[in-house]
């Protein structure tokens, strides 16, 4: 919104936007924190330059509907869609372009400073490249062919806790809703976003099996419910008589949240005095090295994980210790 004020243009606009980065970089403009505005002395330049941004903003709003429309038709989940969008606006606002003019060599140097940036992962780098690359087919409509090589994955195992550990850490938990939770995760290999959203109709007694609907890659899959889950689920469900989701959020229509699973673990973490690096997805690591330490073959261990490849699973090979065990160290 743009209104003038004697001599001065007052510009409402929200931060951390392109109009607001844009209108910083005017010479003379002042933004009031009290008002959430920019004043910028008013003349014939700078109501052009305004003009102009606005114009752009405009063309800015409507890209990034279709590609948000795109990604819906095709099925996205609406948190890769919420990445994929931050992703794309990261980079379209490093490359300093108009956004129906950007150019592949806008698109590899962003990613060449991603990947000699610090502390950037592969995935976060290898999500930036996907998002560019999708906007580039649904909206740019290959007006360029995008070939950015992808960089070399880190090869990380993941930690994992030992049985003793990861008792203490579920019995030192006191409220049975929070135990719960946590015993599904690490009883059944579940993901965070999946466990929060389990329903009570998912919990099969009779067949001691949880449904997970939608999980990672929008499939179904069927994996184990342990008999002491089943029990402490019983003793959840007559205290707190949940309704429709199985572990009900702050509203009863809404289940819990990631964060507040992952604020759970951390002070779980922190009463039992275990100082190893973990999160909740320690859990789920954890349940399948055991699992195969404990014999299990690692072909069930794949599909009770819901993992496309066996490769994914073949990791846990690496940090079980069933076959290093019965090895003698020369210095024994």
């Amino acid at each position: 919104m743009i209104a003038r004020n004697g001599i001065l243009f007052r510009i409402a606009i929200s931060r951390n936007t392109y109009l607001y980065d844009k209108i910083s970089q005017i010479d003379g403009s002042t933004w009031n924190d009290e008002e959430n505005c920019f004043y910028i002395i008013e003349n014939a330049q700078n109501e052009l330059l305004l003009k102009a941004l606005f114009a752009e903003n405009n063309k800015i709003e409507k890209a990034i509907n279709q590609y948000i429309l795109e990604m819906q038709l095709r099925g996205y989940s609406a948190k890769t869609i919420k990445s994929y969008k931050n992703h794309f606006m990261r980079f379209y606002h490093f490359s300093n372009s108009k956004i129906n003019y950007i150019k592949e060599d806008d698109a590899k140097s962003y990613i060449a400073v991603l990947i000699q940036g610090q502390n950037v992962s592969f995935s976060y780098i290898n999500q930036a490249i996907n998002s560019i690359k999708l906007y580039n087919k649904l909206v740019h409509k290959d007006l360029w062919v995008l070939d950015l090589p992808r960089p070399s994955k880190d090869k990380h195992l993941p930690n994992i806790l030992s049985k003793e550990e990861v008792n203490k850490i579920l019995n030192d938990i006191t409220n049975v809703k929070h135990r719960a939770i946590l015993y599904l995760v690490y009883g059944s290999g579940l993901r965070v976003g999946e466990v929060i959203k389990l329903k009570i109709e998912d919990i099969n007694k009779d067949r001691m099996m949880i449904k997970v609907n939608q999980g990672k890659g929008r499939k179904d899959r069927y994996t184990l419910l342990s008999e002491k889950a089943l029990a402490l689920l019983k003793i959840y469900y007559q205290a707190y008589k949940p309704k429709d989701w199985l572990f009900e959020g702050a509203k009863q229509d809404e289940h819990i949240t990631e964060r507040s699973v992952q604020h759970v673990f951390e002070r779980a973490l922190k009463k039992a005095g275990i100082n190893k690096k973990a999160t909740v997805h320690t859990l789920r690591h954890c349940f399948a090295t055991h699992l195969l330490e404990s014999g299990v073959d690692i072909r069930y261990i794949q599909e009770l994980l819901g993992h496309a490849s066996s490769k994914t699973t073949e990791i846990y090979t690496h940090v079980s210790n069933r076959a290093l065990k019965n090895i003698k160290s020369p210095l024994d």
